[in-house]
């Protein structure tokens, strides 16, 4: 799996300006719905009783929300920047300012959301290329970052 094979640049927004966690999971659900035809509702509603589960940050300012949804038919991923950083109950009591959201098929009973999730997440452990996602605000550039080196970090 490759991250062209799950984000669009039409897919990416930046420096997107929220106060707190619940209007950036709304941002995303609103997002997520123009691509998708879900309800931005029904997204909201899921990345929010996602995080009552356990926070989706995962440290050095990442968020990964990751949720399984009716109605889709492949898993779809959407990158969002922020134009500051939000508290997001993160494991390492830092702020998120990158935010890289998960939206899989409900039915998925393969291990395809476990891949793509994998590969997100490598691709954001990697701390040159959170530096150019933060210096970027083009969404051409911010692909071309997300989607570098795609034949190396195949899964």
């Amino acid at each position: 799996m490759k991250m062209q094979d799950i984000l669009y640049k039409e897919a990416i927004k930046a420096k997107i300006n929220v106060a707190n966690k619940k209007q950036l999971l709304q941002e995303i659900a609103n997002i997520a719905s123009e691509h998708t035809g879900i309800p931005n509702m029904s997204i909201a509603k899921s990345l929010q009783q996602r995080e009552i589960l356990g926070p989706t940050g995962i440290g050095n300012g990442v968020a990964i929300p990751h949720i399984k949804i009716r109605g889709l038919t492949k898993i779809c991923g959407f990158f969002s920047s922020l134009e500051r950083p939000i508290d997001f109950e993160a494991a390492d009591k830092q702020p998120v300012d990158l935010i890289f959201t998960l939206l899989a098929p409900e039915n998925n009973k393969g291990t395809e959301h476990l891949k793509a999730l994998a590969m997100v997440s490598r691709v954001f452990s990697e701390k040159n290329i959170l530096s150019k996602l933060r210096s970027s605000e083009n969404t051409e550039s911010l692909f071309a970052i997300l989607t570098i080196n795609e034949d190396s970090k195949a899964a």
